[in-house]
């Protein structure tokens, strides 16, 4: 096999590899369609793995917000991870990192946010770091509408 062929069958290779992959951020945020709070909060007992979420927020954003923010994150297996509320006011153009600690999960691949109150927050991104696997950042840059019941990403069922 000569080299242009070789060269023509690898370039192949790599630009369909690239074409399978979908990056975190490939789409916009969508609502929730079904949430069982009472099943994850008991899941949320065991807290024996911990976690470090960093969140962005916009300069699109209100200067600071007192609302309440909570977060769901998950992997592909259904072991999720419900966080309540998360402390402290959002500020435009800053991140807060926070240490979290809840049932242990694989790879992250569903994050969903939930907004009480009446400013208006946006984020920007927010990273989940598991300490077992690398990072991952959903990017939202993107107003979450109150009473969603969660506004966010599924990566994890082919969505």
């Amino acid at each position: 096999m000569n080299v242009e062929a070789l060269t023509l069958i690898l370039t192949f290779c790599i630009i369909n590899a690239f074409s399978q992959a979908r990056p975190i951020n490939a789409t916009q945020p969508q609502a929730l369609q079904s949430f069982n709070l009472n099943q994850t909060q008991q899941q949320y007992e065991d807290d024996s793995c911990s976690y470090k979420v960093t969140i962005t927020t916009s300069c699109s954003s209100l200067m600071y917000t007192r609302e309440l923010i909570s977060l769901l994150f998950g992997d592909a297996y259904g072991n999720q991870v419900y966080v309540p509320s998360l402390p402290g006011e959002f500020e435009d153009c800053s991140t807060a990192t926070y240490d979290i600690y809840g049932p242990c999960t694989y790879e992250i691949c569903s994050l969903y946010l939930y907004r009480t109150g009446d400013d208006g927050w946006i984020p920007e991104a927010v990273s989940i770091h598991n300490y077992l696997y690398d990072p991952v950042t959903f990017y939202y840059n993107t107003h979450i509408p109150e009473g969603s019941g969660g506004y966010g990403f599924d990566y994890c069922h082919g969505v």
